[in-house]
């Protein structure tokens, strides 16, 4: 067998998930859209986050993870609908975790939910859920009647808040979450029911366990996939300022078409296409579980999925020394399995920005350039994608061969940049870069 063979077929799969999908939707009586996403990708504390603060007094133990405590998560739903649901996902855990006082509400500011849209969530009618190792648990609709169909709510926050019961042991999270999100202390029971801050004195800026949000929205409408690495994860850009170029591209889409579309982030930090070629909770990497071993979970079981923006590589070529040729056919088999998985998709290929004299590791090297350039070579002239997103001409200095010198100093942290993560300047080009057409189809 080829290291190419074991890398595309020989990878250990994860555990399939409880799926959102048409027969769920049609259940409950309601057309759903994936609104919100972020990518399960390992146990704490294996990860990338940016600016995270201390968490040895939330979770003393990693191994341990969780112990009878309440998280209430931020996240920005794409489109809102008067309904909504969540997945909690346990993939990576190593024992059942059961989740009660599980509550929607709007932000009001910090961990505060605005008074009076706190609701109750069941699954299955119950009002908690056991989710066993290596699986999803999908809620109930939840009504939201302070969610009408004139925009209001656009770009406003929801806050997500569920307690774990007893311990949780390994979590499953989302380490680059550019957002701030907020924590009780272990052992303070469930806080998930109340209005105010005083139960989650601690903050953080990575997600745990939630994993997805659908919201209800009219026939037709459908959801755009952003797939790929820390680039599209939003590295370098600003806390809280939603300014990865998915938020920008989502940001043009809507003034162009409304809420027939929502546009979802499937990024990881250090995310590769073929690599590693085993992930387990015992045995796991920063950069998650590779692309192809994630398709499934992250794309394909999402609701009413019509469009991919897939923008990777780089990784496999800086970190794990994958040659063009490999990453290629990587691609071209997760591109097999999309179309296999979503008839009809419209699959759209970004091309790699540059990382020419970058200060991270070996991505600076010219040997990584020439495998850069294959496969932006490639990805022009393949012919197998419905379109090309030219993000490295939007970005790329001609006189130098590196990103933009505007682009390159750092948003999140300050300091000069690494010359391979775009700032919130460069993901502004980047996101301006799509053609909008080419995702809508028409």
């Amino acid at each position: 067998m080829t290291t190419l063979t074991r890398r595309l077929f020989g990878a250990t799969l994860l555990a399939t998930p409880l799926l959102f999908g048409a027969t769920d939707a049609r259940a409950a009586g309601a057309n759903f859209v994936t609104a919100w996403t972020a990518s399960a990708h390992g146990p704490y504390p294996a990860g990338n986050p940016t600016a995270q603060p201390e968490l040895r007094f939330a979770f003393p133990a990693p191994e341990a993870g969780a112990k009878d405590q309440s998280f209430r998560l931020i996240v920005r739903p794409d489109i809102w609908g008067q309904q909504a649901r969540i997945r909690l996902s346990n993939a990576f855990g190593t024992r059942p975790v059961t989740f009660d006082g599980v509550y929607l509400g709007v932000q009001l500011s910090g961990s505060a939910v605005l008074k009076g849209t706190n609701r109750a969530v069941t699954f299955a009618g119950k009002p908690s859920v056991i989710v066993a190792p290596g699986q999803s648990a999908i809620s109930d609709p939840v009504t939201l009647p302070f969610a009408p169909e004139s925009p209001v709510l656009a770009g406003r926050r929801l806050a997500v808040s569920f307690h774990v019961v007893g311990e949780s042991g390994p979590m499953t999270w989302h380490a680059k979450a550019l957002t701030t999100s907020y924590l009780a202390p272990p052992g303070s029971g469930s806080r998930g029911g109340e209005e105010g801050e005083a139960g989650f004195p601690f903050s953080t800026t990575s997600w745990y366990f939630l994993d997805a949000v659908d919201m209800a929205a009219p026939a037709g409408t459908r959801t755009v996939v952003t797939f790929g690495d820390s680039i599209t994860d939003g590295t370098a850009s600003t806390i809280n300022g939603d300014d990865r170029w998915p938020d920008v591209f989502a940001r043009r889409l809507h003034a162009a078409y409304g809420s027939r579309f929502a546009v979802v982030n499937q990024g990881i930090g250090g995310n590769q296409v073929l690599g590693p070629a085993e992930y387990t909770t015992a045995k796991p990497a920063n950069g998650g579980p590779s692309a192809l071993q994630r398709i499934e979970r992250d794309i394909v079981s999402l609701s009413n999925v019509g469009a991919v923006i897939w923008l990777e590589g780089i990784n496999d070529f800086g970190n794990a020394g994958a040659s063009a040729e490999e990453v290629i056919a990587g691609v071209r088999e997760g591109v097999k399995r999309l179309r296999a998985g979503i008839p009809g998709v419209r699959i759209l290929m970004g091309t790699l920005t540059s990382s020419l004299n970058s200060s991270n590791g070996t991505y600076g090297s010219f040997p990584i350039e020439e495998k850069r350039r294959a496969f932006n070579q490639f990805v022009r002239g393949a012919g197998i994608f419905d379109g090309v997103v030219d993000f490295d001409a939007a970005t790329f200095d001609a006189r130098n061969g590196e990103l933009r010198a505007e682009f390159v100093p750092n948003s999140t942290t300050g300091g000069p940049g690494d010359k391979l993560h775009p700032n919130r300047a460069g993901y502004l080009a980047m996101g301006n870069a799509v053609d909008l057409k080419m995702v809508v189809g028409k």
